[in-house]
């Protein structure tokens, strides 16, 4: 599985241009590419600062977005690797608080290539390589490292021995990859999605998972004995919900604690913001008080999910939306948030995603629907989202079609739309 990158930095770029050549041969599976390309860049790896490793469907972003400002407003520098990037690549690999700068990306993608030339690594096995070498070579407190796919076989599950590991929210997504037909797996796809994702635990660290169905439950507990990881889920270990005021109430054995709403928007970050909190507060490497995390919970930043564009030269005054989501569980997400209101729905999905995952669920509440391409990738046209559905070339022509109607608009159906929306904006993450 291959990702689509530019810069303006023409070091970075060529190193990107090589990137952009590298496929994964078919049928390959495990973990013995990304060693090989690890211990020829001398295990960095094993030199990383207390790992928090997040897997997950959907809120893996948001959870890792939590523990980073949690983190860091304890006063821990903290180094991050998240996927995918909206606008540039830099932001897969944030170093210390800061993301890479184009220099070291450069000099660390080049490094990282010029060893596994042979290997044939794939493209996320590249940057994951990346990633934790610069990590290795600048010190910091602490590491928060986002799976990119599954969990099982995902580059980042290379960490012997984590601080702790977590696991959001669970739904059916990337079924060519999580699904493929394997002997001892799970048959039922949830299970088997669910068998992938425990695929993260380690022996003796901390696996803190949400509270799931009991077919999702039984599956990931058997795969945190078989290892014996500790198991430590929602509904039993610990507790959450809404407080007075909409603040988000906490209990587990420590204790209780009330937060402050959660800073990204959307129902659904009430379980991610606890999901950070009880990672924290079910390990033992760091101490990360409770005034940390509720200065965590409202300084969080996670673009392109649930995000309110800035009045710019996209979006003009117009209240706009933006969100990547593009599987049924996003769509039933922000149906919810949508929820008794209408809205005009630009949409851009994948090739290979339902394009009733999001039109589905937010039915109710559609004004209209404008399909947009999603640029440089396969997409679904306009037939595919049924008749009476409009067709734009782009983004911006898409909202000028639109009626003054002072309707809210929501983008969605792809992260690389919302990165295309962000750049064009000029609302850069940072």
């Amino acid at each position: 599985m291959k990702d689509f990158a530019t810069s303006s930095d023409p070091a970075v770029q060529a190193q990107l241009d090589r990137l952009a050549e590298l496929s994964v041969p078919q049928g390959r599976l495990g973990l013995d590419t990304i060693r090989a390309l690890l211990a020829r860049l001398g295990d960095p790896h094993l030199s990383l600062p207390p790992v928090f490793h997040v897997a997950g469907t959907n809120g893996k972003g948001s959870t890792c977005a939590y523990l980073r400002a949690m983190l860091e407003a304890e006063g821990y520098k903290v180094h991050v690797t998240t996927s995918p990037h909206l606008v540039r690549y830099n932001e897969r690999i944030r170093v210390a608080g800061e993301l890479i700068s184009d220099a070291r990306l450069a000099a660390v993608l080049g490094e990282v290539l010029d060893a596994g030339a042979d290997l044939q690594p794939s493209f996320f096995e590249v940057t994951i390589a990346a990633a934790f070498t610069e990590f290795a070579r600048v010190p910091a407190d602490a590491c928060v490292v986002e799976v990119g796919l599954g969990g099982r076989f995902d580059a980042t599950n290379v960490i012997p021995r984590p601080a702790v590991c977590g696991i959001a929210s669970l739904g059916i997504d990337h079924e060519r990859f999580l699904l493929a037909p394997e002997q001892g797996t799970p048959d039922v796809p949830i299970a088997r999605i669910a068998f992938e994702k425990a695929g993260i635990s380690k022996p003796g660290v901390p696996l803190v998972t949400l509270n799931y169905d009991d077919l999702v439950h039984e599956t990931i507990a058997e795969q945190a004995e078989r290892v014996g990881a500790p198991l430590r889920d929602a509904g039993r270990w610990w507790h959450f919900g809404h407080g007075t005021g909409d603040r988000l109430s906490y209990r587990d054995t420590q204790g209780e604690l009330s937060l402050p709403r959660p800073a990204l928007r959307g129902e659904h970050q009430y379980a991610n913001c606890a999901l950070a909190v009880a990672m924290l507060r079910h390990q033992e490497v760091l101490t990360v008080s409770p005034s940390a995390m509720e200065r965590g919970a409202t300084h969080a930043v996670w673009p392109g999910r649930m995000h309110r564009v800035a009045a710019g030269p996209l979006s003009g005054t117009r209240e706009v939306w933006l969100d990547g989501g593009h599987n049924p569980d996003a769509g039933e997400m922000l149906a919810w948030h949508f929820a008794g209101r209408r809205i005009h729905l630009v949409i851009g999905m994948l090739a290979n995603k339902n394009p009733a995952a999001l039109t589905g669920p937010l039915g109710p509440s559609l004004a209209s629907i404008t399909v947009v391409p999603v640029p440089g990738h396969d997409h679904h046209s306009a037939a595919a989202f049924g008749d009476g559905v409009a067709e734009a070339p782009d983004v911006a022509a898409a909202l000028a079609a639109l009626p003054d109607d002072g309707l809210p608009v929501l983008i969605a159906g792809s992260l690389y739309l919302a990165g295309e929306v962000l750049r064009a904006n000029g609302e850069l993450p940072d």
